[in-house]
């Protein structure tokens, strides 16, 4: 029935979700890492405490609004807020683009794709990825991955593919952390990640996998590249990996199994 409504429309529905999932993306940003509730006390302002009227809670419009201020105390508001709630709409209209279909849709963005937002900002900040978010998404993704690749008899081997890629992939990264442990003497991946890619591995399959952690190297390096180039970083700087598997993960979800495929043809 969603299908039959013109694109145009479904695009605003879907740009408002990601607009409000946005909204609560940047509250699990500031308050997960504070082990804070999410949902309650309401939205304020982090500095004063000002409770935010509904029309000071608006995603994007309010900051606007506002003029990037708090009404109360008048400090600054972070510009991660309106980057998140833009993120997020554009991921939201590009899915449901790329898939139209209401429940993978849906299940993906709500259950992976802002999942993957929240993360990646907070180990941007705090060089954590939390385990609350990472460790139930492995038992959550297994269920999506039956739900969705899953068919009539073969369910089974849906599930036994989500398990595969969530043991695949926290074993490669656990074994590539070791490695470097052992040889530099200093720790290079925390468990984290570890736990971020075996909750990729369960969305997506044990090809997904291998994928997403060749994608996120990659990335990592040609960004480690630039800052020793450009900002005159040293080898030993740190940066955070839990973004680049975040971003692997979402490449994958949108042309992943089209480069597999591809590959897998210039192969054979």
């Amino acid at each position: 029935m969603l299908q039959d409504l013109p694109q145009a429309l479904i695009c605003v529905i879907a740009g408002l979700i990601g607009a409000i999932l946005g909204s609560f993306a940047n509250v699990c940003i500031v308050r997960l890492p504070r082990e804070e509730s999410v949902l309650w006390p309401p939205s304020h302002c982090p500095a004063c405490g000002h409770r935010l009227s509904w029309w000071e809670n608006m995603p994007l419009l309010s900051y606007i609004a506002l003029r990037a201020r708090c009404r109360s105390c008048k400090r600054l508001i972070s510009a991660r807020y309106p980057l998140v709630e833009a993120i997020c709409i554009v991921l939201s209209v590009l899915l449901w683009l790329r898939l139209g279909h209401p429940l993978d849709y849906l299940l993906y963005f709500c259950l992976l794709v802002v999942p993957l937002v929240v993360i990646s900002f907070i180990d941007l900040s705090h060089r954590v990825i939390p385990d609350v978010i990472s460790i139930p998404g492995i038992f959550v993704g297994i269920g999506v991955h039956v739900i969705l690749e899953g068919s009539a008899g073969r369910y089974p081997q849906a599930a036994l593919n989500s398990v595969a890629g969530a043991l695949l992939g926290g074993a490669m990264l656990f074994l590539v952390a070791f490695a470097y442990e052992r040889i530099k003497k200093r720790e290079g991946l925390g468990g984290g990640d570890i736990k971020l890619i075996a909750m990729l591995g369960a969305f997506f399959g044990w090809r997904a996998a291998i994928f997403i952690l060749f994608i996120s190297s990659v990335l990592g390096s040609i960004v480690g590249a630039l800052l020793i180039l450009v900002l005159k970083r040293d080898m030993k700087y740190a940066i955070p990996f839990g973004p680049f598997l975040a971003l692997a993960g979402i490449i994958y979800l949108f042309i992943g199994r089209h480069l597999i495929n591809w590959y897998v043809g210039l192969l054979g």
